[in-house]
């Protein structure tokens, strides 16, 4: 992911949010797309690249420490592939990218997770990882 990237990238960005129905400010978007690309505080954004040199997927990860493992692990925080690259090979190999770089930058762990009802993207999981018994829980703290 470079910074001459963002208005392609930020297209994409908005039919990611657009599926997971979200919104976020556009000053978040823009610093979390500069952290990305400046690889600050563990970040990394990777994209696809069509034929046509149109964006078509991205992942976006966060390497941090664990207190489970010496080495570090790499959260996979979003990933995305338009509508015209899926069925393909594209978000496959979005993820064994960011397992290949995260895996050069030490992690030793790389974790995802989804909305169930997000059967596409479940059955291309089901084949890259394996799914745990674990249960998410949020909490707000603004």
């Amino acid at each position: 992911m470079e910074a001459s990237d963002f208005e392609r990238w930020s297209s994409l960005w908005d039919g990611y949010l657009s599926f997971y129905r979200q919104e976020i400010d556009e000053a978040v978007t823009r610093k979390s797309f500069d952290d990305l690309v400046a690889q600050r505080e563990g970040m990394f954004g990777l994209v696809a690249v069509g034929d046509d040199g149109s964006l078509i997927g991205f992942t976006h990860s966060v390497i941090h420490r664990s207190t489970w493992a010496a080495g570090t692990h790499c959260y996979l925080e979003d990933l995305f592939v338009a509508p015209g690259g899926r069925g393909g090979d594209v978000g496959r190999r979005l993820i064994e990218e960011t397992k290949q770089v995260a895996g050069s930058r030490g992690a030793v762990r790389l974790y995802w997770h989804t909305q169930q009802y997000n059967g596409r993207a479940r059955s291309l999981y089901d084949r890259v990882g394996s799914l745990t018994s674990r249960v998410l829980y949020e909490s707000d703290l603004t």
